[in-house]
């Protein structure tokens, strides 16, 4: 097998010529290797390398319906035992994890083999992937913008044809940013169907969830399949599909009722090209013989923002914490952005971030009343395409600035300021829609139905009911089908 050949293949592909024997894992190992070595040093998605992949890829006994499928995990909450997980902060980058992650392990028992970790913003706080401590992350379509964020690195790698898939997590839209950067397939699934843990049963008050980045339908039902499940010590035990999902992309769905909207409150003009890709997919989806009509936005998406914020600042703040405790770390082992958000989480106190908690009490009933009329809502993945490398980052004035303000604690200060409308505008104003699925529990799928002008892939979304994972998996295999993307891949000259 060559290159070209092993690309063609997806890694349900892949893991049958392994059963076959018409390929070893060894082989597909050494081409992924290859195809790393060739394209990473322009896309910077791998930042740690697995040495023990070779004795697990010889293993003839590996079993699991991906036995002997080269694979990536996230170096954020997917630890593999032994090796450091970052969560792209130098404060954690030189502390081994004692233990698997229940995640990582399930794609061990799956048949993956695990050879890397793929690079993730500092604590997987931002929408895109533009580390200190690894350096940015870049888009395989074109390496002057990000792949996305907080997998933006796993993005990359599946894109560029290292791999045909990649673990993901999402706790604001790190599956799905990263997937509609980069053309591929990203399944938020519903709160607690994916295991956290060893360490901790949920992160994040569950908005934060475990999967998987792909290039098509059956590779996220089939990884799904393999991963999902509640462990001992998992918070929130959904229920588990009596059919897998493999066999329900099988069957087609018809009939759907779904209301799409591009609108914000957040970003009053989203780019042409997202509003593009809404409608040109409402059209798809009423020539496949689905109710298909534009509506008003059924939440208030800035007031949603500013409870996300609230909390991810207040969970920031914990890991920051947390980071020190265990390694020691003091401010210089941080961005200055991570210290200026953890001090405003800090001292916001615990009034603000349960007020936050409280509301999404009013997501989960205004998405509760959408839903008794529509089975699906649909709306772009990013509200802009993907955004250039560095431009969003904070200015050297700024980032000293921040590191002031984290060492005197005037976190009260900096709130009156007015960043958290800043942050809001420019944290959150190209993706102001993934937030809504993780704050509410719902699962959310991005498909790669649209390619801007330039040449830059720029997906859409949808939104089920707690629980449709599998309807929203099917619906995206009868996209699929009517509008292939699996032979779109980039090539990344090297």
């Amino acid at each position: 097998m060559d290159l070209s050949e092993y690309q063609s293949y997806d890694a349900t592909g892949l893991a049958e010529l392994v059963a076959k024997r018409e390929v070893t894992a060894t082989e597909l190992l050494e081409l992924a290797r290859r195809r790393a070595d060739a394209a990473n040093p322009k896309i910077n998605a791998i930042v740690v390398r697995i040495d023990e992949a070779d004795a697990r890829a010889g293993n003839p006994d590996l079993g699991g319906p991906f036995g002997g499928v080269p694979f990536l995990i996230k170096d954020l909450a997917q630890e593999y035992r032994g090796y450091p997980t970052s969560c792209g902060s130098k404060s954690l980058s030189k502390l081994p994890a004692a233990e698997h992650a229940n995640i990582t392990q399930r794609f061990l028992d799956a048949g993956f083999v695990i050879f890397g970790k793929t690079n993730t913003p500092e604590f997987g706080a931002k929408g895109i992937t533009e580390p200190e401590l690894w350096g940015p992350a870049r888009n395989p379509w074109n390496t002057d913008h990000t792949p996305g964020g907080s997998s933006g690195g796993s993005g990359a790698a599946v894109a560029a044809g290292i791999v045909p898939a990649a673990g993901a997590n999402d706790g604001g839209g790190s599956i799905r940013i990263p997937a509609a950067c980069n053309g591929l397939v990203g399944l938020k699934p519903s709160r607690g169907i994916a295991p956290f843990g060893p360490a901790t049963g949920e992160a994040m008050f569950g908005m934060a969830v475990q999967g998987t980045v792909t290039r098509t339908v059956r590779d996220a039902a089939a990884i799904y399949d393999a991963v999902v499940g509640p462990t001992a010590g998992s918070v929130y035990p959904t229920a588990i599909p009596s059919v897998g999902y493999v066999e329900q992309i099988a069957t087609a769905p018809k009939g759907l009722r779904i209301g799409f909207s591009a609108t914000s409150a957040i970003n009053a003009n989203p780019h042409p090209e997202a509003i593009a890709a809404v409608e040109n997919a409402a059209k798809l989806l009423t020539d496949l013989g689905h109710h298909v009509e534009e509506v008003e936005p059924p939440y208030d998406d800035e007031a949603l923002a500013r409870d996300f914020l609230t909390i991810w600042f207040a969970a920031l703040a914990t890991q920051v914490a947390e980071a020190r405790e265990a390694t020691g770390a003091t401010d210089s082992d941080f961005e200055a952005d991570t210290l200026a958000i953890a001090e405003i989480g800090r001292s916001n106190g615990v009034v603000a971030a349960f007020t936050a908690l409280n509301n999404v009490n009013e997501y989960v009933l205004s998405l509760d009343s959408f839903h008794s009329q529509h089975d699906l809502l649909l709306t772009p993945t990013l509200a802009t395409p993907p955004l250039r490398v560095g431009e969003t980052t904070s200015s050297p004035l700024l980032q000293r600035a921040s590191r002031i303000i984290s060492r005197v604690h005037a976190g009260k200060l900096l709130s009156l300021s007015g960043i958290l409308d800043d942050l809001i505008t420019q944290s959150l104003g190209w993706v102001p829609y993934t937030q809504l699925a993780n704050l509410t529990g719902r699962p959310a799928i991005s498909v790669p139905l649209h390619w801007t002008a330039t040449g830059l892939p720029l997906g859409v979304q949808f939104v089920g009911r707690l629980g449709a994972d599998g309807d929203l998996l099917a619906l995206a295999a009868q996209l699929e089908a009517a509008q292939p993307w699996f032979h779109r891949y980039s090539e990344v000259k090297v």
